[in-house]
């Protein structure tokens, strides 16, 4: 007879986790302090600062866990590494949804302008930027840091650990830079936030966008770590892989984001700066 001990199948069957019920008081401890905090009403600062804690500890006690069970207690077999990555396939495919939402926003505008901004596009008054300046710039190093995680990849591939760690700590350096030119982009727009239908599509397209970016690099900083602790084996690395595919997802939104917004939508104005 098998020994009741003796898994006898591939599947990850988890044992019982405070997180998902953590996680959701988490959520809506943070949407109540957000409420409260939009309206100006007492203790919204604090609540929203309770819920974002309670979170952020969520996220990286969950995370945790997982972490051992992939590392510590065997769980993540062929299969269940299989299936992790038709979720993270999933997950791309929902984020790219919202990017949906921002070009359809920007192109319906752009596409048929209205009387409000004189059928114009760009509407009058707004001088859009140079996207052979700053935008090309960050195009560059997008482009760049896809190569670098692509050479960590490979270098894992292969059995190469210094590798690994160089690729993965040049990626994070550019996706460093290139919030920080972004951030400098935005001090430097000759068009603020609440100035239209153009300066709403263009921050809310390329901010969200920039969200992304800054999660992308916290993800490869955690996979950084993860690396110098030796986590990653040539043929056991799903941890590596989703930060990859998460950050050339970031780089192919970014080239749509460049052409279609920055050349295309840029119009025939005369760019900030000329």
């Amino acid at each position: 007879m098998a020994s009741a001990d003796v898994k006898g199948h591939d599947y990850h069957l988890v044992d019982p986790s405070p997180w998902p019920a953590v996680g959701a008081t988490a959520a809506f401890v943070t949407t109540v302090g957000g409420v409260l905090y939009m309206h100006s009403m007492p203790y919204g600062t604090p609540v929203l600062l309770i819920g974002l804690l309670l979170v952020a500890y969520t996220m990286f006690m969950w995370w945790r866990d997982i972490i051992r069970e992939a590392e510590h207690e065997g769980h993540h077999t062929p299969v269940v590494q299989l299936h992790l990555r038709y979720g993270m396939v999933l997950f791309i495919a929902s984020e790219v949804m919202f990017f949906v939402a921002w070009f359809w926003a920007f192109f319906g505008a752009a596409l048929f302008p209205n009387a409000n901004i004189e059928h114009q596009w760009p509407p009058p008054g707004i001088q859009p930027f140079d996207p052979w300046h700053l935008p090309f710039l960050n195009t560059v190093i997008l482009l760049a840091s896809g190569t670098t995680v692509t050479w960590a990849h490979h270098a894992l591939q292969h059995g190469d650990r210094k590798g690994l760690v160089q690729g993965l700590i040049l990626t994070v350096l550019l996706g460093a830079l290139f919030t920080c030119v972004q951030a400098y982009e935005y001090s430097h727009a000759a068009f603020g936030f609440k100035d239209g239908i153009y300066a709403s599509t263009f921050f809310m397209a390329t901010g969200f966008h920039g969200a992304h970016v800054l999660i992308g690099t916290i993800f490869l900083i955690v996979t950084l770590g993860r690396a110098l602790k030796g986590h990653f084996t040539t043929t056991h690395h799903f941890g590596f892989e989703a930060a990859a595919w998460y950050w050339h997802f970031v780089d192919v939104v970014w080239l749509f984001l460049f052409f279609c917004i920055y050349v295309w939508g840029a119009g025939g104005a005369a760019p900030a700066g000329h």
